[in-house]
C-alpha cells in the first residue's frame, strides 16, 4: 500500500485526531486559558507518538509554554528536514459573531469550522499525518526528521526562538519546512520566496503633568493627542510614501521574472477592493501594481491611539499622555534596527513644543528572504505537484512567520514556507475554517515532500 492510499483509507481517521485538538482553547494571550494550552501540548505530543515520532518530550522553558519535540534518526547519511507548526490559537472573540461554538468544531460541506483550524492546528496535523502514512506504509522515513512545535506563536513569545538559539546541536538540520499561509487562490499552491518583515512599536507622547481642564488650560497646555496626530501625519505623505530620511534605501525591488510570475496568481482586483478590502478605491504608493505593493514594498501604518476620555457623553480633558501603536513591515534588506533609529529621528523631528516623544520597540522580526533553488524548495515543487495536482507558484508574502527568522538566525537552515490553506479561511476571524480537501492535500504533499527531499 502506498502512503497516498494509507493516507486516503484513514482520512476520517486523521480529522478525528484533529478534532481532538481543535476542541482545546488553547489561547496562549490570555492567562486563564494557560491549563488548555498545556493540555494543548500534551496532546499535540501524543499524536507525535502515534505517528511513530521517538524522543517526544516537552521542552519546558523559563517562562512561557513547552515546546513539543521529537524526532526520527533512523536515516543516516540521508538529510534531515525540520518540521514546524504552533498549537496555540487567537482569541475567539467576538462570540457572537461565530455560527457555531469555537472550540466545537463543526464539519460540514466538506469543511471544518472551529478557532485553529487552518491556523495553525489544521496544517501542523496535516503534516504529521503525512510523516505518519509513510511511517506505517514503508516502516521507516527516507529522511531524518525533527520537530519543533510551540505554544506561543499568537502571543509573541520567545521560548521556541531561545531553544533553537540554546540547542543548535540538537536541532541541527538541513532544511526547515513551516506550513503557516494559504494558496493565494483556490487549486494553486504556493512556495513563498520572501517574508517581510515587522517592526513593532509604541509611540508615547507626554505633556503636562497631569490631566487638565479644557476651559482653564486650554491654547496653552501642551496636548498630547494633537502631538501624535502631526507625527503621524508627518510619517506619511498623502500618497502613501514614508518621509522617513533611508526608508527606501535598501529596498531591492523584484526582478521581472518573478514579477512576471504573478500573473498566474489571477489575481482580481476589482473583487479584491470589493469583497476583501471594502472599499471603494485602493491606496499606496504610485508607480506600483497593488500585487508590488502588498508583496515588495514597505509600509507604515497606525493600529490605534489611546489616552484621554473615550466614554460617552462630554469631559473636557486635556490628557497627560496618549500612546500610538504604529507598525512597519520590512522587506528583504531592510535592516530593522536601522529603521528603528530613522524613525526615532524622524519623531523627534516632528515633535512639538511641551511635549516628550518615547519610542518603545514591542516587536521586531527582521525580513526573510529564500533561496529558491534550494534543494528543499525544489523538494516542495515536486510534492505540492504530487500531492495538489498543479505546479505551485513563487510568491513574495506581504505578513511575516516570526519562527522562520528564528530557524534562519539560530540554525543557518535552508526555508521552506507555504501553507494548505485558502484565502478565505478567516484566519483570526470568527467562523475560521480548515476545508477536508486542503487537509487531504497536506498530507498527501507531506508524504510526497519526505519522499522528494530524499
Amino acid at each position: 500500500m502506498s502512503a497516498f492510499d494509507y493516507a486516503s483509507e484513514r482520512a476520517e481517521e486523521s480529522v478525528q485526531a484533529l478534532l481532538r485538538l481543535l476542541r482545546i482553547p488553547s489561547i496562549s494571550a490570555l492567562p486563564s486559558h494557560a491549563g488548555d494550552t498545556r493540555q494543548a501540548a500534551a496532546v499535540t505530543a501524543d499524536l507525535l507518538r502515534g505517528a511513530g515520532m521517538e524522543n517526544v518530550h516537552l521542552a519546558e522553558p523559563a517562562t512561557g509554554y513547552p515546546v513539543v519535540r521529537g524526532d526520527w534518526l533512523g536515516a543516516p547519511g540521508k538529510p534531515t528536514l525540520l518540521l514546524y507548526g504552533h498549537y496555540d490559537v487567537q482569541p475567539p472573540d467576538p462570540l457572537e459573531e461565530w455560527k457555531s461554538p469555537p472550540f466545537e468544531p463543526a464539519v460540514e460541506d466538506g469543511r471544518i469550522t472551529a478557532r485553529g483550524a487552518s491556523d495553525n492546528k489544521g496544517q501542523f496535523v496535516a503534516i504529521l499525518k503525512g510523516v505518519e502514512a509513510v511511517m506505517q506504509t514503508e516502516g521507516r522515513l527516507p529522511v531524518n526528521v525533527k520537530w519543533a512545535i510551540e505554544g506561543e506563536e499568537e502571543s509573541g513569545g520567545k521560548a521556541l526562538p531561545n531553544y533553537l538559539r540554546e540547542h543548535k546541536e540538537e536541532m541541527a538540520g538541513d532544511t526547515v519546512f513551516v506550513a503557516d499561509n494559504h494558496f493565494p487562490a483556490p487549486g494553486l499552491p504556493a512556495i513563498l520566496t520572501g517574508l517581510r518583515g515587522l517592526l513593532y512599536l509604541e509611540l508615547e507622547a507626554e505633556g503636562a503633568a497631569v490631566d487638565l481642564h479644557s476651559g482653564t488650560y486650554g491654547g496653552a497646555a501642551p496636548n498630547p493627542f494633537n502631538a501624535l496626530a502631526w507625527v503621524i501625519a508627518g510619517l506619511k505623505d498623502p500618497q502613501g510614501r514614508v518621509t522617513i530620511p533611508g526608508f527606501y534605501d535598501r529596498v531591492v525591488d523584484p526582478g521581472t521574472d518573478e514579477v512576471d510570475s504573478w500573473k498566474r496568481l489571477g489575481i482580481d482586483e476589482e473583487r479584491l477592493l470589493r469583497d476583501e478590502i471594502g472599499s471603494d478605491s485602493f491606496f499606496g504608493e504610485p508607480g506600483y501594481s497593488v500585487l508590488h505593493r502588498l508583496y515588495a514594498r514597505p509600509t507604515l501604518d497606525v493600529h490605534g491611539i489611546r489616552g484621554g476620555f473615550t466614554g460617552e457623553g462630554a469631559k473636557t480633558v486635556i490628557p497627560a499622555s496618549a500612546v500610538a501603536k504604529i507598525s512597519m513591515r520590512l522587506v528583504p534588506e531592510q535592516d530593522p534596527r536601522e529603521i528603528l533609529a530613522a524613525f526615532e529621528k524622524r519623531v523627534q523631528e516632528l515633535a512639538t513644543p511641551g511635549v516628550r516623544l518615547t519610542v518603545k520597540p514591542i516587536n521586531v522580526d527582521p525580513p526573510v528572504k529564500m533561496a529558491v533553488g534550494g534543494r528543499g524548495v525544489q523538494a516542495a515543487v515536486r510534492a505540492f505537484k504530487r500531492g495538489f495536482g498543479a505546479d505551485p507558484v513563487m510568491v513574495r508574502m506581504g505578513g511575516s512567520i516570526p519562527v522562520m527568522s528564528a530557524f534562519q538566525e539560530a540554525l543557518g537552515v535552508e526555508l521552506v514556507a507555504s501553507g494548505f490553506g485558502l484565502p478565505d479561511d478567516r484566519l483570526h476571524s470568527p467562523n475560521e475554517k480548515f476545508d477536508l480537501a486542503q487537509f487531504q492535500g497536506g498530507i498527501r504533499t507531506t508524504a510526497a515532500m519526505l519522499e522528494e527531499f530524499a
